[in-house]
């Protein structure tokens, strides 16, 4: 056999073996359940997601899975340490319906939506009109903040910390709620603001609060960001799943809005720095 030959066929055998070894990357899709939308969830975490379905994050699994065609099957388990590593890497669920961009314990899909931390006060007093944490109205002001959260350093850097109420950053929903006390002890005049994630705050202020008004922090310059886009997580590997949930995002994305908007989500362009446009 001539030499160049015998490079071919050497070549021809790598080719092969790259071809299988895609093929097998690819098929890490086949843990994907074909039958169901298998979702990880928290069972407590209203208003995103309850046992009793009836969080945003459950209709828009609901979505999802009609759009596939099959029904809903969840594993529930508390969102706090151990949560991925006992649902989605375990295999007892394909995917997480909201995770933020860019965390490594996931893959991530593209983003459904861009939201931000909020500034909640009562809606007739006179913090309505603060939009930013630097704004002097708010000194001296007892503002309720999740210890640990993003925007406690930006609290820290404008001088609002020494008033501040804190309640706690990793709980067990069944048994605890920061945000519902947070938003209870505003509503009480306990306290005079609260800062707290917009997809938390919006949908309880909506339901339950209707003296409150949230106010997006889209004006915040320095770090840390306070804006934050939401994909759907699956296992790392599961590159046709993402893709084909992509897919879906984008083929259902005036829906996902829709839905969003009607829980009373805030959500922001892209870059977190004004409200979403739906009229276009």
């Amino acid at each position: 056999m001539p030499a160049w030959a015998d490079r071919f066929a050497a070549g021809a055998v790598l080719i092969a073996g790259l071809v299988l070894a895609g093929t097998a990357t690819a098929q890490t899709s086949d843990l994907v359940s074909k039958t169901a939308l298998r979702v990880c969830a928290d069972p407590a975490n209203y208003p995103m997601s309850d046992k009793d379905g009836t969080g945003f994050e459950n209709k828009l699994a609901d979505l999802i899975a009609d759009r596939l065609g099959v029904p809903v099957q969840y594993t529930w388990y508390p969102m706090a340490t151990g949560f991925v590593r006992n649902t989605l890497r375990a295999n007892r669920c394909d995917i997480v319906m909201g995770y933020a961009q860019g965390h490594e314990l996931v893959l991530n899909t593209n983003h459904y939506y861009t939201s931000s931390y909020t500034l909640v006060v009562p809606a007739d007093g006179p913090l309505a009109g603060v939009t930013t944490l630097s704004d002097p109205t708010l000194q001296d002001k007892v503002i309720g903040i999740i210890a640990g959260s993003p925007p406690a350093t930006h609290m820290a850097r404008n001088g609002l910390m020494l008033n501040a109420r804190a309640y706690n950053l990793v709980v067990d929903r069944r048994h605890e709620s920061p945000a519902i006390d947070m938003l209870d002890d505003l509503a009480a005049n306990t306290t005079d603001a609260a800062i707290l994630w917009g997809p938390l705050a919006g949908p309880l202020v909506k339901r339950q609060y209707p003296g409150l008004t949230v106010i997006p922090l889209t004006s915040e310059t320095l770090p840390p960001r306070l804006f934050f886009r939401i994909t759907m997580g699956v296992r790392q590997g599961e590159k046709v799943w993402q893709r084909k949930l992509n897919s879906l995002i984008r083929r259902n994305q005036s829906e996902i809005n829709a839905l969003l908007a009607t829980a009373g989500v805030p959500l922001l362009n892209d870059m977190g720095t004004e409200a979403l446009d739906l009229s276009q």
